[in-house]
């Protein structure tokens, strides 16, 4: 897979777009948790030479994305109950405030786009794809947090999101879901109503309800 340029990318360094692409995978959940990289894997794959590949590594490990062991062994986060437990209590944190902020300005519009997202969701569930499912749920919660307009906040929700995405992909099989996520529905509800404790209560619910079931 070689990486492309996209239009206005011409000055984009080879470390700063392999990043955003392997930065991307791993929170869509398209490694799996553990799964083993190496610099000359990443160069091969990517079609870039070691130095970018070293640093895009660098700076998906200080993320918490990837980990590094002492041998130099580099690979996806194998999460420990005790650090899912902590991440979804991050999310319980963070998420509904940022839906708080973002409900003063959840105008028809938005709405309207969220529940677009939301069946899109659904149709991704019916082929039980699995990284498709984590996308497009991660786009519904990303477009309603994006009107909260406090970006510090949303970078550090993006920052946990990306530390659990193998772990994501391995819940997705446990769950067996055959439908969209029910608290969407309520979150869709919740900004109707203009209900902000509502609100609240349907994001943390929903982003913390999988994971205590996977850490349990």
């Amino acid at each position: 897979m070689l990486i492309q340029t996209r239009p206005g990318e011409a000055g984009t360094s080879a470390h700063d777009r392999l990043y955003r692409t392997l930065r991307t995978q791993i929170i869509h959940g398209e490694l799996t948790p553990g799964a083993a990289l190496t610099l000359r894997g990443l160069g091969r794959q990517f079609g870039v030479s070691m130095t970018p590949a070293r640093e895009a590594v660098r700076r998906l490990v200080a993320e918490g994305a990837l980990t590094l062991s002492a041998s130099g062994r580099i690979s996806t986060p194998e999460l420990s109950n005790e650090r899912i437990e902590e991440l979804a209590a991050l999310r319980a944190l963070l998420e509904p405030e940022l839906a708080s902020r973002a409900l003063p300005r959840a105008h028809l519009a938005l709405i309207e786009r969220l529940q677009t997202i939301n069946a899109s969701i659904g149709e991704v569930v019916s082929r039980g794809d699995a990284v498709g499912f984590i996308r497009t749920n991660l786009e519904f919660h990303r477009t309603l947090y994006l009107r909260a307009q406090a970006p510090a906040m949303l970078a550090m929700a993006e920052t946990v999101w990306l530390q659990l995405g193998p772990t994501m992909r391995a819940l997705y099989g446990r769950l067996g879901r055959t439908e969209p996520p029910q608290h969407h529905r309520m979150i869709l509800a919740a900004l109707r109503a203009g209900d902000e404790p509502a609100l609240r209560l349907a994001v943390r619910t929903d982003v913390t309800q999988g994971l205590r079931m996977l850490a349990a």
